[in-house]
C-alpha cells in the first residue's frame, strides 16, 4: 500500500464509527470471524480497544491484521483501522 492510498483510507476512516470493540476477552476465534465478515462487506473497518484490554492497541492491531489477512491503515490512540480488498461480488472497492 502506498502512502497516498493509506492517506485516502485514513481520510475515509475519520468519519467512521467503530464497528467492533475489543475488551478484556481479547481476540477470540469468534471476533476474527466477525472482523473477516466486516472486511468482506466493507473493506475498511474501525475497531475500538477498550481500556480493560490486556494488550495495547498497536499489539492488537498487528495480531488482528495477521489473523484476518488485512493491512493496518493506522492506530490512533485506542482506535484501529484495518483494510482488505473484498472478493465479494457487488462490493464497491475503495482503492
Amino acid at each position: 500500500m502506498t502512502s497516498s492510498q493509506r492517506a485516502t483510507l485514513r481520510s475515509l476512516a475519520m468519519q467512521m464509527q467503530p464497528t467492533t470493540h475489543i475488551g478484556k476477552n481479547g481476540i477470540s476465534d469468534m471476533l476474527i470471524k466477525q472482523i473477516d465478515e466486516q472486511l468482506e462487506s466493507r473493506e475498511l473497518i474501525k475497531i475500538a480497544v477498550l481500556q480493560n484490554a490486556e494488550f495495547s492497541a498497536k499489539e492488537i492491531a498487528e495480531d488482528l491484521a495477521q489473523k484476518s489477512k488485512s493491512q493496518v491503515v493506522q492506530v490512533l490512540g485506542s482506535k484501529i483501522t484495518l483494510y482488505r480488498v473484498s472478493k465479494k461480488d457487488g462490493v464497491k472497492h475503495l482503492l
